[in-house]
């Protein structure tokens, strides 16, 4: 096999260590906060030290992904810069994914499936093989969106699935007496979902001196669901004309109940269509040779007019 190859080989096995490397990200920030602590403060360091003292990843693959990062940004739309800011709000990963390391990871998928292409084109490849590779090589740099596609969908998926049962711990507790923060802090700190994550971040921001309609315009940023939007824009109503709020959450309570009973039975009443394909391509073909296949063999076997 020729040597170009070899190296097409190599660099494709090398671009996705140094991907899996640098999608790990930097050190924790407890270690570096303990190793700043223990560095004498009196001691004069030189700058060569600090730098050779860092390891190997922050010296080497941490500028390598910077570089990848910035000539993706150059080589990306700022509409396409936008629509994966979207993804990554909607994902929940805008905290840990920045979008030069999205940019860095398509870069780099899509440059080394690029220069295996190259070398199977030098190698003297079949046609079909380098345009194997092409196709790859575009998929490789579309790779990360199709990911945060799907889980910022499944992601949704999820706060709207939670959204009923969370107003409904909302509701009963403004019921019982709590105020509505308290309520939703409260329902927040029940649930483990992505739901309870957003609103225990809406709450901090209410916390730290936000209004309560801006926490809530931010959330909305966040996440893609129409019923929460049209929660958020009841609550919002209701505090303008000074409608009780209790009242709200028991309309709004009482609506999502009804829609996710009617969605469940859309879906029951959608499962017999889905279940025609595969009963007709995979069910009965088989039936089919269990029953007549005994009685074609044996008609086969039969002699014609008793010859």
């Amino acid at each position: 096999m020729p040597i170009h190859v070899y190296i097409a080989a190599l660099a494709v096995v090398a671009a996705v260590g140094l991907l899996a490397h640098g999608l790990v990200g930097l050190r924790s920030p407890t270690r570096a906060v303990r190793r700043n602590l223990t560095t004498s403060g009196g001691r004069v360091t030189d700058l060569r030290e600090i730098a050779l003292s860092r390891p190997a990843r922050e010296r080497m693959v941490t500028p390598l992904m910077g570089g990848l990062a910035r000539g993706g940004r150059q080589l990306t739309p700022d509409g396409m810069l936008e629509r994966i800011e979207q993804r990554l709000q909607l994902s929940g990963l805008a905290g840990d994914w920045p979008v030069e390391r999205v940019l860095a990871a398509k870069l780099l998928l899509a440059s080394s499936f690029g220069m295996a292409a190259l070398a199977l084109l030098v190698s003297g490849a079949s046609s079909a093989a380098v345009f194997l590779a092409l196709v790859l090589a575009v998929a490789g740099f579309f790779i990360p969106d199709f990911m945060l596609d799907r889980r910022a969908r499944g992601r949704q998926v999820r706060i709207g699935r939670e959204l009923p049962d969370v107003i409904d711990q909302v509701t009963i507790s403004v019921e019982a007496g709590l105020g509505f923060e308290a309520a939703l802090a409260r329902a927040g700190q029940a649930g483990d979902g992505p739901l309870a994550d957003e609103l225990g971040h809406t709450l901090q921001d209410v916390r730290l001196g936000m209004p309560r309609q801006a926490a809530f315009e931010q959330l909305l940023a966040r996440t893609d669901v129409p019923d929460l939007r049209h929660f958020v824009v009841a609550i919002g109503q209701a505090e303008r004309h000074g409608v009780p709020i209790a009242q709200v959450l028991r309309v709004q309570a009482d609506e999502l109940r009804e829609k996710r009973r009617f969605s469940a039975e859309e879906r029951a009443m959608k499962l017999p269509v889905k279940l025609v394909f595969p009963l007709v391509l995979c069910i009965l073909p088989a039936l089919f040779i269990v029953l007549v296949g005994p009685a074609a063999i044996r008609i086969a076997q039969t002699p014609l007019f008793g010859q």
